[in-house]
This record gives C-alpha cells, sequence and structure tokens, in this order.
C-alpha cells in the first residue's frame, strides 16, 4: 500500500526550477508526482497513508559525498576546539579538559586551527607539558592530517631526536634536532599505534551520534571512511550494522574501504555492493597526499609562502599504481585524495595505466588543478568529490600558500563543472561542519557566513541549482546510483529533505535562515522539527 506526500513544494532536481504539488510512493519508491487530485484519483485504492508537509519546501534527501562518521561523532563526544580562536583560549580549554580527566589516561581534542588565531601560533611540546605532564595529549589539527602532543605522548612512542620521518610524514623539529610535538600525516601513527583501541561501544556511541545529527541537518546518506582506525573493518562495520539496523534508525551509508582493510574485507568474505539495504561497500580508499593547511599537500612547485617544500606524497608513482592495480584485482574502483596538483598528476598517471572497468573512480578534494590536468581527467572514468565549505575556511590565508599564479585553477568547483566533468558535494566532517546548507551557501556565495564583499574568486561561483546538485545527483552519481537517487521521480527512493524555505528564491543568504522541517529516508520521516519541539517545551 502506499503513501501520498502532498501540502508542500517538490523540486524534482531533474530541471532548474521543475516542481510538482504531490508525490505517492509505495514501497519506498515513488510511483508518480503532479497534483494532490491528480494522485488520488489515480492511486485511491491503494493508498494507505498521507502526509502533510505543511507546505515545506521539499528536495531529493541530501547526501554527503565525503565525510568520516565515526570522527564526526567523535568531535560531538570529544573537546572541539574548531571554534577556538586564541592560543589562550586553546589553553584554558585543555586545562579544564585535564581537569576532568582521570590521571595518567589520553586527554583527546579535535579540531585546533592556528589560522584561527591572531599570531598563527602552533603550541610546541613544552607549552604542552604546561598544562600536563601527567596525561599523554594528543591534539588533532582541523585537517586530520596533523596532530601536536606532548612529551609524555613522544615519550610513549619513542620517538626521539634520532627517529627518522616515516614515509609519507614528517615530525617536525627544532634547530636541536628535537620532536616539537607537531606531527604532520604518517608521522602522527607514531602516537596513534600506542593509544590505547576503542571498544565496539565507543565506536558505536560515536556513530549514533553523528547519524542522528545528520538526519537531524537534513541528510540522508554519506559516504564515509571509517574502517580502518577503530579496532578493524569488521568490528567498524558491526558497528554500522548495529547503529544503522534499517528499523529504528534508517539512512543510506556508503563505506570506503582503506587499502590497508582490503584483506580484512576479503577475509570476512565481502566485497563491494551491498552489505544490508542501507549500507553499501564502495570504492577503495588511498591517500596520495596530505592538507595545505600543514603543508603536506603536494604541490608541482614549492609553496609560495615557504619555499623550502612542495608537500608530502604518501605514495610514490610505482606504489600508488600498485595500490590502484590491486583495486582493480578485487573488482573495485579507486577513491583517491588529492589536494595538490602533483598529487591529482600521480594519481591520474596511477588511473590511466589501470582503468576502471567497475563503477567510478573519484578523486577526492581536487582543490588544485591546471590546465593539463583538466584535460586529462576528461578522458577517465571518474567523479570529483569537493567540499565548498573549504572555501569558508580555507580563505584567505590559503592565498598565501598558493600564490597568484595558481589561484585561477585552485578550489575552482565553476571551472571543473564547465569543464563537463561530474562533481559531488561533500563536507569532509569533522573537517568541517557537517551541515549541507553550510556547503551549498559557500558553493554559491564563496564567502564566510557574515562577510559582506564578492566572495573569494568569484568567477568560481555556482548557482544554486549547480549547488543542490552536487548534495543530490552528483552524490548519487559517484556511486552508480544516479538511475535510483538524486531526483524526485517515479522510479527513484523515497528519500526527501524538507526545508521550510525556498532555496531558490533569490537570496543566497537565506540558506543560513533555513530550518529542516523533515528528515525522509524510504519513505519513512527518521527527523521531525515539530516533534523535536514539542519535546523541548
Amino acid at each position: 500500500m502506499g503513501t501520498l506526500w502532498w501540502n508542500g513544494t517538490f523540486f524534482t532536481m531533474k530541471e532548474e526550477q521543475e516542481k510538482v504539488e504531490a508525490v505517492y510512493v509505495e514501497d519506498g519508491v515513488i510511483v508518480d508526482s503532479g497534483s494532490k487530485d491528480e494522485l488520488i484519483s489515480r492511486y485511491r485504492e491503494r493508498m494507505k497513508e498521507s502526509i502533510d508537509v505543511e507546505g515545506g519546501y521539499v528536495y531529493p534527501g541530501f547526501v554527503d559525498s565525503h565525510l568520516h562518521m565515526v570522527g564526526h561523532g567523535e568531535r560531538l563526544i570529544r573537546l572541539d576546539l574548531s571554534e577556538t580562536h586564541s592560543a589562550s583560549e586553546m589553553s584554558e580549554q585543555l586545562a579544564e579538559e585535564v581537569r576532568e580527566t582521570p590521571m595518567g589516561e589520553w586527554v583527546f581534542a579535535e579540531g585546533w586551527n592556528e589560522n584561527n588565531f591572531v599570531d598563527r601560533k602552533i603550541f610546541h611540546r613544552s607549552e604542552l607539558d604546561d598544562i600536563t605532564t601527567e596525561h599523554p595529549m594528543y591534539l588533532t589539527r582541523i585537517c586530520r592530517h596533523a596532530a601536536l602532543v606532548n612529551s609524555k605522548a613522544l615519550a610513549l612512542a619513542g620517538i626521539t631526536k634520532d627517529t627518522p620521518n616515516p614515509e609519507g610524514g614528517v615530525i617536525v623539529r627544532d634547530a636541536d634536532g628535537k620532536p616539537t610535538g607537531y606531527l604532520l600525516d604518517a608521522a602522527t601513527e607514531l602516537v596513534k599505534s600506542v593509544i590505547p583501541p576503542v571498544g565496539k561501544q565507543y565506536v558505536e556511541r560515536a556513530l549514533k551520534k553523528a547519524t542522528k545529527d545528520m538526519l537531524r541537518l537534513g541528510l540522508v546518506g554519506g559516504h564515509t571512511e571509517d574502517l580502518h582506525y577503530y579496532g578493524g573493518f569488521k568490528e567498524t562495520l558491526d558497528a554500522f550494522k548495529q547503529v544503522i539496523d534499517g528499523d529504528n534508525i534508517k539512512f543510506r551509508a556508503h563505506l570506503l574501504v582503506h587499502h590497508e582493510a582490503i584483506s580484512e574485507m576479503k577475509e570476512t568474505g565481502h566485497k563491494k555492493g551491498d552489505v544490508t539495504p542501507f549500507i553499501e561497500l564502495g570504492a577503495m580508499k588511498i591517500f596520495a597526499d596530505g592538507a595545505l593547511g600543514g603543508r603536506t599537500a603536494l604541490l608541482s612547485a614549492p609553496y609560495t609562502d615557504d619555499p623550502r617544500t612542495n608537500g608530502v606524497a604518501m605514495h610514490q608513482q610505482e606504489e600508488l599504481e600498485r595500490l590502484v592495480k590491486k583495486a582493480r584485482e578485487e573488482d573495485m574502483p579507486v577513491a583517491i585524495h588529492t589536494i595538490g596538483d602533483e598529487a591529482l598528476h600521480l594519481a591520474i598517471g596511477a588511473i590511466e595505466k589501470h582503468p576502471c572497468t567497475n563503477g567510478r573512480d573519484r578523486l577526492i578534494h581536487v582543490q588544485v588543478v591546471n590546465e593539463e590536468i583538466l584535460k586529462r581527467l576528461k578522458n577517465i572514468r571518474v567523479v570529483l568529490d569537493i567540499q565548498p565549505r573549504f572555501v569558508a575556511a580555507d580563505f584567505p590565508w590559503v592565498m598565501e600558500r598558493l600564490g597568484e599564479v595558481r589561484l585561477p585553477y585552485s578550489f575552482a568547483w565553476k571551472r571543473l563543472l564547465d569543464s563537463g566533468l561530474v562533481c559531488a558535494g561533500g563536507s569532509d566532517a569533522p573537517i568541517e561542519p557537517v551541515d549541507p546548507l553550510l556547503g551549498i551557501h559557500a558553493a554559491v556565495t564563496r564567502k564566510k557566513p557574515g562577510e559582506t564583499h564578492s566572495g573569494y574568486l568569484p568567477d568560481q561561483k555556482l548557482s544554486m541549482f549547480e549547488a543542490i546538485k552536487l548534495f543530490t545527483q552528483g552524490s548519487a552519481t559517484a556511486i552508480e546510483k544516479e538511475e535510483t537517487r538524486g531526483v524526485i521521480a517515479s522510479g527513484f527512493v523515497a528519500d526527501f529533505t524538507v526545508l521550510d524555505e525556498d532555496l531558490f528564491d533569490g537570496d543566497p543568504d537565506k540558506a543560513l535562515r533555513t530550518n529542516v522541517l523533515m528528515t525522509v529516508v524510504d519513505n519513512t520521516i527518521m527527523y521531525n522539527r515539530n516533534e523535536e519541539v514539542i519535546k523541548a517545551e
């Protein structure tokens, strides 16, 4: 039996401004759309219920094409430093966290960003030691490609003046060669390896927090990479199955598989494709470089504000090609983290040598490109996972990193789309806020909320239709679901994001004032703002 959804404006997203008055659904799939009266006339005998969306504006369900769901949950349950705007404030928050942490246990914090500080201060281990010498401390930078640790953590990891830099990482040192406590990319693994592993209950708690938060913000699904970090492939996948059970919680989780988790995936009898009706395994995840914030993104020429380096290659060309070949042997596409143009060059070369035959490869972030790279991208079967919110977060400081020559091809979302490339929209949460409306706003305005200028590189602004499409059709295309997800039309899943505002109504800042009224997954209301308001009262 079916459900009629009515009394709203349903934007189909097939064409700009195409809309209908009502939608009829059976078994979680849209059967028909049109006016309420037309649908009642056609399906009266099969109609079991009707749901009034109370004048809301209904969009195909928003999906975040790239994030780390367990990490987002950790950000919700750990000390969050992402909104800290001075070194003194950070010190105070850490001291408070130490006071609340049992003696000897690890102190964790997420999201510090020196670019938020007037003096761009990066703490030295001795300054962290002033806060505590009894607790090992691990503080994750906003990009998640760097961390700060105190002396106790360095000692537990055995990191000394004589410890060499691991491949793909840097132990930052002072003038005497001693570690400062600032670790970049693979060097963070030296400390992570001595942190006591988290239990399944912790992962489930973080994942439940993340999923409920995403549903509250209008997300019906997310493409996430978590399977290598929290006790291994099986334990983390079991946590996903426990939380997203298809009954209490419906949410479409598409899980990328880190290349080091492939063996365990095979040992447990899994392969690319559906695990449950709401959980599926996707591409093999590979990191080609780091991040611009820590100057570990791999550039073809040195950083403008530090000519001593052009970044860090996580894998050399031969190894990258080996990993892509490994994915092909498992009949998998790849999803490669590529921020710098040189990282893109290496990744595209590996894909060109071992083309994808099952699905579409994905290049994640794609923040610095050039004309040659654009030409090569058109000749491979690839979707680009972009994070529009990075513009709001990284400008203006990123201009110092890249310089004037590279800027026209940096964070160039419009240029990518105009080149005929398929792009999907995500947040990279917990690096950026998971709220898709913030991502949409950044794509259209290219500035931070509240700023009054014309936008950073304003010629790269997207239209509202293009921006919303990133989080609907773009995310669906990235995982070969463009025939069943991302559009409101017959044959597509009944996943809806219901807002109280028409995002197409002129003012892009309206996205910042918009509330999510409902989040609907598989024809089921998974979040209802009215119920939340009633509970609060």
